[in-house]
């Protein structure tokens, strides 16, 4: 097992599934965070993959009866959503919380068809097939297209390019699974193309575009790269990328600084072809990279601190998933 591992597997619980963080505010399970942090498992031979999404998989089952009712009938209220984050137990949360997070579901069907496809022993059963087809009608019956919702940030109401692309992501990928009917597919492939590169009517730039390049690759190489392009210009920093410009999470003067930026980017590039910027961003993240790998979620803005989201699973994730492609000889400069 290595130190990253080792790292991740402190916030991993009995039951398969992680914890965002092991801070105070931070440990809970986000379906997102659980996502992303198993992704370095993917090609690996070890069950964390697998495990993980059974977790997963278990949550919708206990909350089959919430799916099935806005299979029918678009949730109104937030809480009517499949939430977004639960307790250790994978159980809801009763406060209020921005829970309508459409990307959240695309990712997750995204992972499912990832793992059978590259293997994975995913889909335990037949219930477990009928989740995933009941979760297609979910989206459907929100028009996740057109659909504003909270987004990766968990913030303001609006129909975000990054929401629609991970459910693009996800219904193509599900296609593997179960059936998806083409035109669900193809409303939101017309509705990035009328946004992209934009992130949303407010927000020209954000860092939750990256998604569309790493993991999805969803978009034409030519908006890849004015993506990755306006990422570099507009939210790069010292410790990071913000996250989209007047940020007010961990503002102190400026925009909180988040750390897997710099890992993130270099995964974008390595799908790309372009070792040098791949390379750039690997140094990048070697220079917020602490001896212990508790790679923080941020530097909190205008100030050289990072927050007490430290470790963040999904950042030390990044991190490891960009070391896996870099060529070993520039990756062990880190380690010597």
């Amino acid at each position: 097992m290595n130190r990253w591992s080792e790292v991740l597997d402190t916030m991993r619980i009995e039951n398969g599934a992680y914890i965002a963080s092991p801070s105070r505010d931070y440990s809970y399970v986000w379906i997102r965070d659980v996502c992303y942090t198993v992704l370095p498992y993917l090609g690996t031979p070890c069950d964390r993959y697998e495990r993980a999404y059974h977790a997963l998989l278990d949550l919708f089952r206990r909350y089959e009866w919430k799916i099935d009712i806005h299979t029918r009938k678009k949730p109104v209220y937030l809480y009517e959503y499949i939430h977004a984050r639960y307790t250790q137990k994978l159980t809801e949360l009763d406060q209020p919380w921005g829970h309508a997070q459409n990307d959240a579901i695309g990712l997750f069907l995204w992972g499912v068809a990832e793992g059978v496809r590259r293997g994975k022993r995913i889909l335990r059963d037949e219930k477990d097939r009928e989740i995933c087809e009941k979760l297609v009608r979910y989206l459907a019956c929100l028009e996740y297209w057109d659909h504003a919702d909270n987004g990766m940030w968990e913030e303001n109401m609006e129909v975000h390019a990054s929401s629609i692309g991970a459910c693009v992501a996800g219904l193509t990928a599900a296609r593997l699974l179960v059936e998806v009917p083409e035109g669900l597919i193809r409303k939101g492939e017309k509705s990035l193309g009328l946004l992209l590169p934009r992130e949303s009517v407010t927000k020209e730039s954000d860092l939750a575009l990256l998604s569309l390049i790493y993991p999805y690759q969803i978009v034409p190489r030519t908006v890849a790269q004015q993506i990755l392009s306006h990422a570099e210009a507009r939210l790069e920093r010292t410790y990071g990328l913000i996250r989209y410009k007047g940020d007010r999470y961990y503002n102190e003067g400026a925009e909180a600084e988040w750390c897997f930026g710099f890992p993130w980017m270099g995964l974008c590039y390595t799908l790309l072809g372009d070792d040098t910027e791949a390379e750039k961003y690997w140094a990048k993240t070697q220079s917020i990279l602490p001896p212990d790998h508790h790679l923080p979620e941020l530097y909190i803005g205008g100030t050289d601190q990072p927050n007490g989201n430290t470790p963040l699973a999904w950042a030390v994730a990044m991190a490891w998933l960009l070391e896996q492609r870099i060529p070993s000889s520039q990756a062990g400069e880190r380690a010597e």
